[in-house]
């Protein structure tokens, strides 16, 4: 009889933390998650390593900083001696399956991803870039022998109704083996195509009667157009969310099965630079995080910082499961013993991209602090200069509308973060680097207030 746990990753792509009703919320989008998440270990305070598809991916599959993936951008794919949580778990007599986006296959086009490429997960039904290759009522995936797979129905619903499809043939088949399904959508992710937010019929309207966010109404940017859309996409994920919930319930699986729901980054919907993340803000970096099953219902609302390069070792330990030494993230298992030994007191955060300068930012319950690199290193994952560029008092402004970083009444705060900032970057094999203080760069700030777009 399987003992060990089965494992599902429920993973939204681009979902604003403050689209849930467990973070005050009201209007109900999503109900079920709120519901899991209350029953199970809800990390309030997660935010994402990387704010950019790929990078955040390759730390979720990886366990590592997008520095040492090698992936600190768009484009590039996981390294060969990466540690990898499919690989991991294939090894231990689990069956490993990974349904919809990727965005891990390097130069190998935006649909079918090569075998080798797919970070030694056994079942296979996806495409690298879903938003590139499908619409939101045309979604379309490529199997194990990457044959071209058309699904029918809303995008989500298609991915959906093809989980449960092979949850059901799992469960009911002759395979013993305990699994981990990784079912990645593209949704609230907009749509590339033509840079829209577009909800299933009849939902459209959803959130003309939700009010925006204080940091979109104050900055607006294209949230006017976008906002109804969008929420109208996070409902129909958060009734996935209970059909798939559902199905493991009338198969007798949810008992045994670990549910981590997670995305990847938030969206600002252009109000921070010219496009919706890549910026080291609460609603680019912050992000849904709950964990529900065997080990974890019961665990509460945590405030301790979490990321997703703590979910493949989180997986990892409660799998009883070895986690290979290379691996930078940390188990959250412990703190649902309030076991918080060594615990770090703020989350690290890469932000960048092949088209912009990189940065780092360091986030407590309190305080937000980033630096970023002369417009000189845009296209570099590192840098050997940074220059301070925001400071944020988020128990007094959590939608950071005032950067204090120019006030001059914050050095004791910038020289302790600059210090944990060098403490934490050297941690993770960065390159040698200089950070300037914000009371030298007063003009050159002012200038620049905001991290440079586009």
């Amino acid at each position: 009889m399987q003992t060990r746990p089965n494992f599902l990753v429920f993973f939204t792509d681009q979902q604003r933390w403050d689209t849930l009703g467990l973070n005050g919320l009201v209007e109900g989008l999503t109900p079920h998650f709120d519901r899991f998440a209350r029953l199970g270990t809800f990390f309030q305070q997660a935010v994402t390593p990387q704010p950019v598809c790929g990078p955040a991916r390759s730390c979720l599959q990886t366990g590592q900083y997008a520095t040492s993936t090698g992936v600190w951008c768009n484009g590039p794919g996981l390294k060969p001696e990466s540690p990898k949580l499919a690989e991991c778990l294939n090894a231990e007599g689990y069956r490993t399956a990974y349904f919809g986006k990727w965005h891990l296959s390097d130069g190998t086009g935006d649909g079918a991803v090569p075998r080798e490429n797919r970070g030694g997960y056994q079942n296979w039904l996806a495409a690298n870039a879903i938003e590139l290759v499908s619409g939101p009522y045309s979604s379309v995936l490529w199997d194990e022998e990457n044959r071209e797979i058309p699904l029918p129905g809303y995008r989500v619903d298609a991915q959906t109704d093809a989980a449960i499809r092979w949850l059901n043939a799992h469960a009911t088949g002759s395979d013993d083996r305990p699994f981990l399904l990784f079912h990645s959508y593209v949704e609230p992710h907009h749509q590339n195509t033509d840079d829209s937010y577009p909800a299933p019929h009849g939902l459209e309207n959803t959130g003309d009667n939700i009010p925006m966010p204080r940091d979109l109404l104050a900055l607006q940017g294209s949230a006017p157009a976008h906002w109804p859309g969008y929420c109208g996409m996070i409902k129909r994920l958060d009734e996935a969310l209970g059909r798939t919930m559902d199905a493991l319930e009338s198969l007798g699986i949810a008992d045994n099965t670990v549910v981590i729901f997670i995305s990847d980054h938030g969206c600002h919907f252009k109000t921070r630079n010219a496009e919706y993340k890549r910026s080291p803000h609460e609603s680019s970096v912050r992000v849904p995080f709950a964990l529900w099953g065997p080990q974890w219902n019961g665990g509460g609302l945590r405030m301790e910082p979490a990321s997703l390069v703590d979910v493949m070792p989180t997986i990892l330990d409660s799998a009883g499961v070895a986690i290979p030494p290379e691996v930078q993230g940390r188990s959250l298992l412990p703190l649902t013993r309030n076991d918080r030994a060594g615990w770090p007191e703020e989350s690290l955060i890469q932000f960048g991209d092949s088209w912009m300068p990189p940065g780092r930012a360091l986030r407590t319950q309190r305080w937000k602090y980033a630096v970023t690199a002369p417009e000189s290193f845009a296209g570099k994952g590192d840098a050997t200069l940074y220059q301070e560029t925001h400071l944020f008092d988020l128990q007094a402004d959590p939608h950071e509308l005032t950067n204090l970083i120019t006030s001059g009444a914050h050095e004791a705060i910038l020289t302790h973060f600059r210090g944990r900032l060098v403490a934490r970057m050297r941690e993770i094999g960065e390159p040698d680097f200089e950070i300037k203080p914000a009371a030298d760069q007063r003009r050159w700030i002012q200038r620049t207030i905001e991290y440079p777009g586009r």
